[in-house]
């Protein structure tokens, strides 16, 4: 007979479990050694039952969702139930072996015991500024292959009854071009998942195993009525979309394409079809499957119900295909470092299809986040730093509001590093940071603004790897609405020296006096631009977003409709 839960008491251990992947993330931030981590909170922590099954995860980065899903199943594929310890920590980072998305993201995951029987895992991921690879900071679009990307890691045991595996520890530390950084960041993760099972513990421990694990079992199954629920919410039918990636070469594109089945009834669902999807890419753009898990789980999620717990319960509501080979299904060796960037643009096909099913939440297309990672000697110290940041785009435009400005779009979530913490720790002065002018997609509700951030550098062996997408192929709008602007990297712009740099680069000099300004993509309007409101127009070139020019041209030609 299934026992009868407490819904009261299920949702206070719920929240409890979801309490303790914040605090989790609390831990992890405040002890890395890194910018990456502690400043730009580029690191994610979870909480999964004894299954693997995910129960609690902090709102943080989401396309780390796809690190951490299967990944519980992979260790227990490879380290037998019976030869786990109290104290076990193990560690992965490879999409193609029970990894993460990408190697910089390495996986530390811990059983969690009660007498020798394990009742759940604690687990977090962290964003490591570099794990060694061709190009500084293991993340570059021009990689050709995994193998110039970084070392690959299977799950393998870190520490065994709570003393660290050093022989594991020391190949990661000899892979990385900032040891330093590695084992202090390491050791953050090591701390996080402490934390996190310490507080698991204190639950198990309140309510009994039994009933705390037929409370979580509960709440997945209440998650998953609640999500069949908005799904029955839609109306039945096949919608289709495609958007571009940058292809092999500049000036190619390789499409994603989507056709979504919706399927009300009593065990509602939606089938997400990517066949028809152009082949693996030879660069780092391609897709793992992990990561396309995460970016559909997370634009479903916002679209139809941004308040459902962000459990697994959702995730049996939704059936995900993709052929084998393709830019959202790749193979190995394919490169795929730089899945984060096309993962925005794959949200954006996400959104589309669904759009057509729920107009009124409609979503137009958005600027993805720009990478770039700078690396060479510290003059002031003498040592030699990777600094691996990436800087926010526009959000397209809703359809009834704005778009948001400078924001993290779809599975995409760490911070712009704050300008005082990087001339704290790198030899760069922020000469320029603001939204980009007129990067908005003009419509009755218009596109965010991208973001334009200007580097002087303050040294003299600077170079550069670039990363980004929609700098060819710019967000769509939607009902009418206009493309936002597409992004660029520019060297020493205003200058006799302007140059245009490329969309994808690797180990670019930049002299030291030189600026590096990064301009990022904007968002897609919604709807005819001559709908837009006077007000809003006026608000527009009040707040210096437009000229009064462009705002005439853009807006007023021609009367209003």
């Amino acid at each position: 007979m299934k026992q009868k839960i407490d819904p009261i008491k299920s949702e206070v251990i719920a929240r409890f479990l979801l309490a303790t992947a914040e605090e989790m993330g609390a831990t992890l931030m405040r002890t890395a050694f890194s910018p990456n981590i502690k400043e730009r909170a580029d690191c994610s922590t979870a909480i999964f039952d004894a299954q693997g099954e995910v129960i609690a995860l902090a709102q943080r980065v989401p396309i780390h969702l796809g690190s951490m899903v299967g990944a519980v199943a992979e260790i227990l594929k490879r380290f037998p139930a019976k030869d786990i310890r109290p104290g076990d920590m193990f560690t992965a980072n490879d999409p193609y072996n029970g990894g993460g998305t990408h190697l910089p993201d390495i996986n530390v995951i811990a059983p969690v015991f009660i007498g020798k029987k394990i009742v759940a895992f604690v687990a977090n991921i962290a964003h490591h500024a570099d794990v060694g690879g061709m190009v500084p900071g293991s993340e570059a679009a021009v990689c050709k292959s995994i193998f110039q990307e970084g070392i690959r890691i299977p799950p393998v045991r870190i520490m065994r009854a709570g003393v660290v595996n050093r022989d594991v520890v020391d190949i990661i530390l000899l892979n990385s071009r900032t040891p330093d950084e590695r084992v202090g960041d390491l050791n953050a993760q090591f701390a996080a998942n402490t934390v996190g099972a310490r507080s698991v513990l204190q639950l198990f421990d309140r309510y009994g195993v039994a009933e705390t694990q037929a409370a979580i079992a509960g709440y997945l199954d209440f998650t998953e009525k609640r999500f069949r629920a908005a799904i029955n919410k839609l109306p039945r039918g096949c919608y289709e979309a495609v958007d571009y990636l940058d292809g092999n070469v500049e000036g190619e594109t390789c499409a994603i394409k989507l056709a979504l089945t919706i399927a009300p009834g009593y065990k509602a669902r939606m089938d997400f079809d990517f066949t028809g999807s152009g082949r693996q890419l030879e660069t780092a753009r391609n897709i793992p499957y992990r990561a396309l898990l995460a970016t559909v789980y997370t634009v479903a999620k916002a679209l139809l119900d941004p308040e459902v717990p962000a459990n697994a319960g959702y995730y049996r509501t939704l059936n995900i295909h993709a052929p084998e080979g393709c830019v959202v299904g790749p193979v190995p060796p394919a490169a795929i470092g730089c899945r984060s960037i096309s993962a925005s643009v794959l949200g954006d096909v996400i959104a589309s299809a669904l759009s057509q099913a729920m107009p009124d939440k409609a979503l137009a297309g958005s600027g993805p986040h720009h990478l770039f990672v700078l690396s060479g000697t510290d003059p002031r110290t003498g040592v030699y730093f990777v600094d691996y940041e990436t800087v926010a785009g526009g959000m397209g435009a809703r359809a009834h509001r704005d778009g948001v400005d400078g924001v993290r779009v779809h599975a995409s979530g760490s911070s712009n590093l704050p300008s005082e913490a990087l001339e704290h720790a790198y030899p760069f002065r922020v000469e320029r940071y603001a939204l980009w002018d007129e990067s908005s997609g003009p419509g009755q509700y218009r596109g965010g603004a991208g973001v334009v951030r200007d580097y002087r550098v303050l040294a003299d062996d600077i170079v550069v790897s670039l990363s980004s997408e929609r700098q060819h192929v710019a967000s769509s709008g939607m009902a009418g609405g206009a493309s936002g602007a597409c992004g660029a990297f520019v060297l020493n712009p205003g200058t006799p020296q302007q140059q245009k740099l490329p969309a994808a680069a690797a180990d670019v000099p930049l002299p030291r006096g030189s600026v590096l300004r990064i301009m990022t993509p904007g968002g897609a309007g919604y709807g005819n631009a001559r709908q837009r409101t006077d007000t809003a127009v006026e608000k527009d070139v009040v707040e210096g977003r437009i000229s009064a020019d462009y705002s005439s041209r853009t807006y007023l030609e021609g009367g209003r409709t």
